[in-house]
């Protein structure tokens, strides 16, 4: 039997899934939440065979930090992007922090139990677009690396969503528990890192980089 986590912060959808899901005795669903630090927590202690991720998740850690977070402490436990965005950076980025698979929510019930059972046996599953970007990448010769995003930790990467989210550095000292001055630090290298130097060019790099998508927030 395949466990499941499901992973999406709309209530419906989560239910929807979980409804498809249990109609097939080879899976089982073990936990949901709409949160990314959440989703790291049950992750860690379920220790489900697939996560079923969304990207756009609320707070400091959107889906595809929590996927980086997962794939660093639970390498056996396998992530499948599943989105309504065919970004390309969404897509680029789920490819490069280690992703098993990168699936559309238009995509059909048959395909998404097909993604499920692929990556759990260890391959990878990925919508045509996703593919297509994979290919695109290695004949070209470019590197999945060469993002100066990948330079921040993932700490900053928190910090960053939060600040591209309008949040104050005391707001984000509060939501991730760390002092002001901490908060205020990361936004200091941040901005040096990504050549930003004001909170407006910092919005239009993370709708540009889809670290927040483009109608929020």
């Amino acid at each position: 039997m395949i466990q499941i986590l499901i992973v999406d912060d709309h209530d419906l959808v989560r239910e929807g899934i979980r409804a498809l899901l249990e109609q097939d005795p080879s899976f089982q669903v073990v936990g949901e939440t709409g949160d990314g630090q959440e989703a790291v927590r049950l992750a860690t202690r379920l220790k489900p065979n697939v996560v079923l991720m969304d990207v756009n998740l609320p707070g400091g850690m959107g889906g595809l930090e929590a996927t980086e977070t997962i794939v660093a402490d639970c390498p056996e436990v396998k992530v499948i992007i599943l989105t309504q965005y065919e970004n390309r950076e969404y897509i680029k980025r789920a490819i490069r922090i280690g992703a098993r698979g990168y699936l559309l929510k238009r995509s059909v019930s048959a395909q998404l139990k097909e993604a499920i059972r692929a990556v759990a046996r260890g391959e990878r599953y990925l919508h045509p677009l996703a593919a297509g970007e994979l290919v695109d990448l290695v004949t070209s010769g470019r590197s999945l690396d060469e993002d100066d995003y990948e330079r921040l930790t993932l700490r900053e990467k928190q910090v960053f969503k939060l600040l591209a989210e309008g949040k104050t550095s005391r707001e984000i000292s509060k939501y991730l528990t760390i002092s002001l001055k901490t908060a205020m630090t990361h936004r200091t290298n941040i901005m040096a890192k990504l050549n930003v130097h004001s909170r407006t060019e910092l919005v239009r790099y993370a709708i540009r980089k889809a670290i927040i998508p483009m109608e929020g927030p």
